[in-house]
């Protein structure tokens, strides 16, 4: 086991927390602010079907807060045993914005959220919209510091180093850094897409187990709608952010791309296997020059090439092929939200399209992972750009120590994310039963017609 690299196998373990840890509050940000749309459609209309959804989702809410809280203590704690040279180099940076985010967390979100939860009826309807909205506000806010501190560590700026540590010139240069808006803004949008898709799909699951109510269909068109809307922003603002990262991490561009050489009218690599060794993709298969044009916005735009950056560049296939899922993902949630929301316009939605929307469920993860790999992956073997190195930050910790430890974390994590998605879908399942059973028990007429829908949701 000591044969392994404990640097390498830091990373791995930090990362296999990141990105179980990732998945909650990407969720608890969007569905913050849906659950505050619910409650204030309610308000307006005094429509029952907006209060069900609420009480529903807020569950769903509460568990995922729950999980992200726990899975980020134990990520806080690898900064200590695993990098303790980040916080030497640059604590001064990073110890406050992390401060600022639990404050924000614990105060904001955990305090409401038991008003959210047990409020309703013991406060009045004002004060429980109240807890709601700085619920959505806290979870934005934990986001905005987190975000700030990431974007620093990838675009650094308001510090000068002295005596090897970093100390603050401007905190608005360090908060608003140069990559801060694109990452922030991309991060939000891609929380939105999380949700929807987690609305639409776990509302889909509900109409086929026979649950047709209006808080469904209410819960199913907010999904679909929001997906639809935001799919395209996404994909301005990744634009505007590739641009961003061109300037700034020329490195992470061309391993995104797998582009060797520099070269003007650079093509966009679809499909290769790109060969460290010899430095060049195998089976590649490319269109001329629309790298180029979308990364430059130009036919001819030059892009630096990997080897121009001599050993200091992130590995390029995972850079490659992670950025190629998140881009595959999102195109499937494009064409599916799309054409779900044509056919909700329309009528009904049909049952292959629920079944399509209850897969995608959880699509907004996978996007969002390969996302952050493409984005901490390409960073390497920088942990703060220019400033400080993975290799330099480690700590002596033995490979085999770090191993142990790898091997429970990630038994951990999959017990774990497997309970959560059990959970949710029970959740889903207890809900469309006990509807099913009140239109049962409402009238013998529709009985017979639930009967009859249950049937065809299970042909």
């Amino acid at each position: 086991m000591e044969s392994f690299d404990p640097v390498v196998l830091a990373r791995i373990q930090f990362a296999a927390n990141m990105t179980f840890h990732i998945l909650f509050p990407t969720i608890s940000i969007g569905m913050g602010w849906v659950l505050l749309f619910f409650k204030t459609r309610f308000i307006a209309t005094a429509e029952q079907q907006w209060m069900d959804a609420y009480q529903f989702w807020v569950k769903v809410f509460a568990l995922t807060f729950a999980l992200g809280v726990v899975s980020g203590i134990t990520m806080s704690f690898q900064f200590g045993t695993n990098w303790p040279g980040f916080m030497n180099t640059v604590g001064n940076v990073a110890g406050p914005l992390l401060a600022y985010e639990v404050l924000t967390a614990f105060f904001l979100e955990a305090t409401m959220l038991g008003i959210m939860l047990f409020g309703r009826g013991r406060v009045s309807e004002r004060v429980h919209t109240t807890a709601t909205f700085v619920a959505a506000f806290g979870t934005t806010m934990s986001a905005f510091w987190i975000l700030a501190l990431n974007s620093w560590m990838h675009t650094p700026a308001g510090f000068v180093m002295i005596d090897g540590k970093a100390h603050v010139t401007s905190w608005l240069a360090v908060i608003f850094n140069p990559s801060f808006p694109y990452r922030f803004t991309h991060m939000l949008i891609a929380s939105g897409l999380t949700v929807s898709f987690l609305l639409a799909g776990l509302s889909a699951y509900r109409w086929l187990k026979g649950d047709k109510g209006k808080s469904v269909q209410a819960s199913m068109r907010t999904g679909v709608y929001v997906a639809a809307f935001l799919i395209p922003l996404q994909i301005v603002v990744g634009d505007q952010h590739g641009l961003n990262t061109l300037q700034y991490q020329p490195a992470k561009v061309a391993a995104m791309e797998a582009i060797w050489e520099t070269q003007k009218g650079a093509p966009a690599v679809l499909f290769a296997i790109p060969d460290k060794e010899t430095q060049t993709n195998k089976f590649e298969i490319a269109i001329p020059k629309l790298a180029s044009l979308y990364l430059t916005h130009a036919w001819d735009g030059e892009i630096k090439g990997i080897k121009d950056f001599g050993e200091q560049h992130p590995p390029v296939a995972p850079v490659f092929w992670a950025f190629r899922i998140m881009v595959g993902v999102g195109m499937l949630m494009l064409a599916v939200s799309w054409l779900a929301s044509w056919q909700l316009r329309k009528g009904e939605l049909q049952q292959w399209m629920a079944r399509a929307l209850v897969g995608m469920t959880f699509a907004g993860w996978v996007a969002l992972i390969a996302g952050w790999y493409t984005t901490e992956i390409g960073r390497q073997p920088w942990l703060v750009q220019g400033v400080l190195t993975a290799a330099q930050a480690a700590s002596k910790v033995p490979a085999s120590h770090i191993a142990l430890t790898l091997a429970m974390y990630l038994s951990t994590y999959a017990m774990l994310l497997s309970a959560y998605v059990s959970v949710v879908f029970y959740l889903a399942r207890k809900a469309a039963h006990a509807a099913t059973v009140l239109i049962v028990n409402a009238t013998p007429d529709l009985k017979a017609d639930s009967n009859a829908n249950w049937g065809v949701a299970h042909g």
